[in-house]
């Protein structure tokens, strides 16, 4: 007995390390505050161990993980009190050393969250439109459609920049 609570804690502990920092940087891209993010990725686990649920691969797990992290991020969204306006810490989500990528980083983190989410997913995340489809539970048009036009806000702001 003792030894199956050890393994299954090294399970838990691996796959902690191994999808924290994923869930982490969604989160903040949803929520935008350290403290709440923090809070999303570690719910996420909690019922993730309370759960205990049967994965076909680690694609899957992963994608499971994501959808309970977005679930969560979206009822913290719900609640009255989030829905004053929240200052996006954009240096906690994602540092680098080359002044083009952060600003280019900043302005995602900019966007709104429909927009931010996908954006998010499909360029750090590398998931399909198909992927993202099923992690946020909307149709594939929708996230083309997404995409598309975060693409679009990403253009002008950008456009917008360039101009003296």
């Amino acid at each position: 007995m003792q030894q199956s609570i050890s393994q299954k804690s090294n399970q838990v502990m691996s796959i902690y390390e191994t999808y924290a920092d994923t869930l982490f940087r969604i989160a903040m891209v949803h929520l935008g505050r350290r403290e709440d993010a923090e809070e999303a990725t570690q719910d996420t686990f909690i019922k993730f161990m309370e759960k205990a649920p049967a994965f076909h691969d680690a694609e899957h797990q992963k994608a499971w993980l994501i959808r309970v992290t977005t679930n969560h991020c979206k009822s913290l969204l719900r609640r009255g009190w989030r829905k004053r306006e929240v200052k996006l810490e954009a240096s906690e989500l994602v540092i680098t050393n080359d002044p083009e990528d952060q600003a280019l980083i900043e302005l995602v983190l900019s966007l709104p969250v429909k927009y931010r989410s996908v954006v998010h997913l499909y360029y750090y995340e590398d998931y399909a439109v198909r992927d993202i489809s099923k992690i946020l539970e909307i149709s594939e048009s929708a996230v083309k459609m997404r995409l598309q036009r975060g693409r679009q806000l990403l253009k002008l702001e950008l456009e917008g920049e360039e101009q003296p």
